[in-house]
C-alpha cells in the first residue's frame, strides 16, 4: 500500500506568491514583505491590493480600490433579512457570517459569469461587505440598531464605527488595522485549500469564501483567542483573592494543566517551531494601544503571564518548543479595541478572506482540478443478501 500522508501533512500541492510561512526560522513573508515590514504600516485596502495584484498600489490605484470597496459596504434585502433571523436564532457570529456572505451572490449582476475578472470583482464585494455582514448581526444580536457604513473612514476604522457607532480613536483603529493585515494570509491552511479546492471545481467565489468560513469555523483551524485571554483574566482574579504575584499564579497554573494533560491556550503552534512572528507584530501593537489608552495593567500582566508560561512549558515539556502564537497577543489586543470574545473569530475572518479570494484567483489561473486519492481500507467480496434472507 501506497504511503499515505494524514492530513496531506507536508504535500506540496502548488506554487503561490501569497505568502511564505517558515516554521523553523519563525518567518512569515505576505507578498514578498516580511510580516514587520508590511502589517504595522500598510492600510488593510494596501494589503488586499497587494495580494490580488501581486505589487502595492499608487495612489490612485489605492483611491479607486476604496472607492470600489465603499461603494460595496452597504447590505440589502434579504442579507439583512436573514442576519435579523440569525440573531432571533442566536447563531453563532461565524455562522451569520458565512449565510451573509451566501447571499450576496443575489446581488451579483452577472452570477454566469465566471471569469477571473469578475471573480475579482465579487472578492472586492465581499471583502467590503463582511465587516458590515458581521456589525449588523452583531448589533441586532444585542438588542440595537445597525450602524450605517462611513463612506469617510477606511476599512478597519469603518468596521470598528460600525460595531460602536462611534468613531474609533487612532491608536485603535490603528491596531484592527495591523491585525487585519497580520492574518490576511497563511500559507495551505484548511481553510485556503478548502477554497482552492472549491473553485478548483470551476465553482465561484462566493462559494468558495462561504467554504472557506465553515472551516476557519472549526477550533482545530480557527483556534480560540479568547480563552488565552480568559487565562489573565482568571490569574488577575486568583491573584486578588491569593496575595501572591500574577507570576506564582500563572506557575502554579500552568502546572495543574499540564499534569491534567490539558493545553495553555495562546501557545504552541502546528507549523512554527520557534515564537510565531505574528505575535511579536500584535505584541508591539497591544503595547502602543495600552501604552496610548494609560491603562498598562492588563498589558503588563499578560506579559508576566506569558514569561512564566514559556519557562514552565520548557520545563515540563523540554524541546517540545511550546513558543506564543498568535491566539494569545490577538485576544489582548482585540480586547483592547473594544471586541467582545465572540467575535474574535469573525474579525480574523474578515482579514482572511483577503488571502482566500486571492488564492482563489491564483486556482483559476492554475487552472488544475484538486483530486487526491484516498487508499481503500475497507472489506472485499461480499455477496448481496435480499433483506429477507439477512440474519436479525
Amino acid at each position: 500500500m501506497a504511503k499515505i500522508a494524514r492530513g496531506l501533512a507536508g504535500v506540496i500541492l502548488t506554487e503561490t506568491r501569497l505568502s511564505r510561512v517558515d516554521g523553523e526560522a519563525g518567518e512569515l513573508v505576505i507578498g514578498g514583505f516580511l510580516l514587520d515590514d508590511l502589517a504595522p504600516f500598510a492600510l488593510f485596502e494596501e494589503a488586499l491590493f497587494l495580494l490580488w495584484n501581486d505589487r502595492l498600489p499608487n495612489a490612485s490605484e489605492l483611491s479607486t480600490l476604496r472607492e470600489q470597496m465603499v461603494s460595496a459596504r452597504t447590505i440589502h434585502g434579504i442579507t439583512r433579512t436573514v442576519l435579523e433571523k440569525a440573531a432571533e436564532r442566536n447563531l453563532p457570529p461565524m455562522d451569520a457570517l458565512r449565510i451573509g456572505v451566501d447571499t450576496l451572490s443575489l446581488q451579483d449582476a452577472d452570477p454566469y459569469d465566471n471569469t477571473r475578472a469578475t471573480n475579482l470583482r465579487r472578492a472586492i464585494a465581499i471583502a467590503a461587505a463582511a465587516p458590515t455582514i458581521v456589525a449588523t448581526f452583531w448589533r441586532l444580536h444585542e438588542g440595537k440598531q445597525p450602524v450605517e457604513p462611513d463612506e469617510a473612514l477606511n476599512h478597519a476604522a469603518n468596521y470598528l464605527y460600525m460595531l460602536t457607532g462611534e468613531k474609533p480613536h487612532p491608536d485603535a483603529e490603528r491596531g484592527v488595522e495591523t491585525y487585519l493585515n497580520t492574518v490576511i494570509d497563511h500559507g495551505m491552511n484548511a481553510s485556503t485549500f478548502t477554497a482552492r479546492v472549491i473553485i478548483s471545481t470551476q465553482s465561484d467565489m462566493y462559494s468558495a469564501i462561504v467554504g472557506a468560513i465553515g472551516a476557519l469555523k472549526g477550533p482545530l483551524h480557527g483556534g480560540a483567542p479568547g480563552p488565552a485571554l480568559d487565562m489573565v483574566f482568571d490569574l488577575q482574579k486568583r491573584v486578588a483573592e491569593s496575595g501572591n504575584s500574577i507570576s506564582q499564579e500563572a506557575d502554579a497554573y500552568v502546572r495543574q494543566v499540564v499534569q491534567a494533560d490539558g493545553r495553555i491556550m495562546g501557545f504552541g503552534h502546528r507549523v512554527y517551531k520557534v515564537r510565531d512572528p505574528r505575535a511579536d507584530v500584535l505584541g508591539r501593537a497591544a503595547e502602543k494601544l495600552f501604552m496610548g489608552a494609560g491603562d498598562t495593567q492588563l498589558y503588563e500582566d499578560a506579559r508576566r503571564v506569558e514569561k512564566v508560561v514559556i519557562q514552565v512549558l520548557e520545563e515540563l515539556k523540554p524541546g517540545r518548543k511550546l513558543q506564543t502564537n498568535v491566539e494569545f497577543y490577538t485576544a489582548l489586543l482585540l480586547h483592547g479595541v473594544g471586541l467582545p470574545t465572540k467575535l474574535f473569530s469573525p474579525t480574523f475572518a474578515i482579514s482572511r478572506i483577503g488571502g482566500w479570494s486571492a488564492n482563489v484567483l491564483e486556482q483559476i489561473d492554475e487552472g488544475n482540478l484538486i483530486r487526491p486519492r484516498a487508499a481503500y481500507s475497507g472489506e472485499l467480496g461480499r455477496k448481496w443478501v435480499p433483506i429477507e434472507e439477512r440474519a436479525d
